[in-house]
């Protein structure tokens, strides 16, 4: 399918060349030189675009890959903001769990100490209240002194040992209460960097996605940008094919233009243009005086066969050399056209001209005025583009004058 508009194209270019055979050969030739050019234009355009195309597609190439990874930087931070987070939330749960625990046990603490000091006030009351045997009497009772120091040391102990409990409970209590404050403080401090992670992972979050927005973005364009490569290669390969079927045709239209020139030549053997005509290798003169804004060569992607000499409209344009006229008229591009065979395969062509003051058979000498300039067919301003062929192959018009 990619060669049928190359084929379709060649096939017309035959067909017109078919169809110009019998037309006159200067007229054609120019018609398929204008359409030569524009479709070399067109293909250099397409390929510059195509090369302007490559260069942003590889520039979104990179920006896109830039983003890939900045994308996975990016992750990884909120993928680390996120492991830290369930971490400490994680920590707050066993730090709530601990102080339920710590809780538990203090309540378990204090009811014991509360018992530990109820035995302790009914060990003190049941000495210093009980009726018989009352302290006096236990140690009167004793039966030596021996007896009654064991007995006040029983008590002693007795008294020491319900201390030391409801003491140790109490002490117990007391550090508990340490802790289960200190868990505390630890579980408020946890609670704010659980909030502070939590706002870090979030901000991390949009972030990222303004990221992968970016990056997507960048490959929605990477991909038009391919497509629009993909249809610029193939127009320039469409517009390759019309010009080099084009350029097939102008080659035919030269070879009949010497046809032609051979031909009038023979005609006008009598003229008095035949008399003085140049040969291939004589000097021209320049048919206005003025400033060359084009030379001859490549030029927008296409062969500017001629130079361009810029003067005001009307200014009068003269022949190079004597010669015939062999065609006056509208040529396409080139506007209103003057071309005269000087004779050996030598002409000249005088396009974009306002008016002409010659008609074609003309037989003119060098400086007969032939038309006056202006800014007909394809022309961007009042100028004369002149050109120098021989044997109908356009060459470079300063090797002349």
């Amino acid at each position: 399918m990619a060669r049928l508009p190359a084929l379709l194209v060649a096939l017309a270019a035959v067909m017109l060349l078919a169809g110009t055979a019998m037309g006159d050969p200067g007229s054609d030739k120019t018609r398929v030189d204008s359409r030569l050019g524009e479709a070399r234009a067109n293909a250099e355009r397409a390929a510059s675009t195509a090369t302007l195309l490559t260069t942003e597609l590889s520039r979104l190439g990179q920006a896109a890959r830039s983003a890939e990874a900045a994308l996975a930087t990016e992750q990884a931070r909120v993928t680390a903001l996120e492991v830290s987070l369930v971490a400490e939330q994680a920590r707050l749960v066993a730090l709530g769990r601990e102080i339920e625990a710590q809780n538990a046990r203090l309540a378990v603490l204090e009811r014991q100490y509360r018992t530990a000091l109820r035995v302790l006030e009914r060990h003190v009351r049941a000495i210093y209240q009980a009726d018989s045997p009352d302290l006096i009497s236990f140690a009167l009772g004793a039966t030596s002194f021996s007896e009654l120091i064991n007995n006040l040391d029983l008590l002693d102990r007795i008294g020491r040992q319900d201390k030391q409990i409801a003491g140790s409970f109490d002490a117990a209590r007391i550090e508990l209460e340490r802790a289960r404050a200190s868990t505390a403080r630890a579980r408020r401090e946890v609670a704010q960097s659980v909030s502070a992670i939590a706002v870090r992972t979030a901000a991390q979050r949009e972030a990222r996605d303004l990221v992968a927005t970016r990056r997507n973005a960048l490959v929605v364009a990477e991909g038009e940008k391919a497509q629009a490569l993909e249809g610029a290669r193939g127009d320039r390969a469409t517009f390759v094919a019309e010009a080099e079927a084009l350029a097939a045709e102008s080659a035919a239209l030269a070879a009949r233009i010497q046809a032609a020139q051979s031909a009038a030549a023979a005609a006008a053997t009598t003229s008095p243009a035949t008399s003085t005509s140049s040969s291939p290798g004589a000097t021209l003169s320049w048919p206005v005086s003025g400033p060359v804004t084009s030379g001859f060569g490549p030029r927008w992607g296409r062969m500017h066969e001629g130079i361009d000499i810029s003067v005001e409209t009307g200014t009068p344009v003269r022949a190079a050399a004597a010669g015939t006229v062999i065609y006056v008229g509208w040529l396409g591009g080139y506007g209103n056209l003057v071309v005269v065979d000087h004779g050996g395969g030598l002409s000249t062509a005088y396009a974009h001209n306002s008016s002409f003051a010659v008609g074609q058979g003309a037989a003119v000498g060098a400086g007969t005025v032939v038309s006056l300039s202006g800014n007909t067919g394809n022309s961007s301003g009042p100028h004369v583009h002149f050109e120098v062929r021989v044997n109908g192959a356009a060459v470079d018009p300063l090797g002349y004058l």
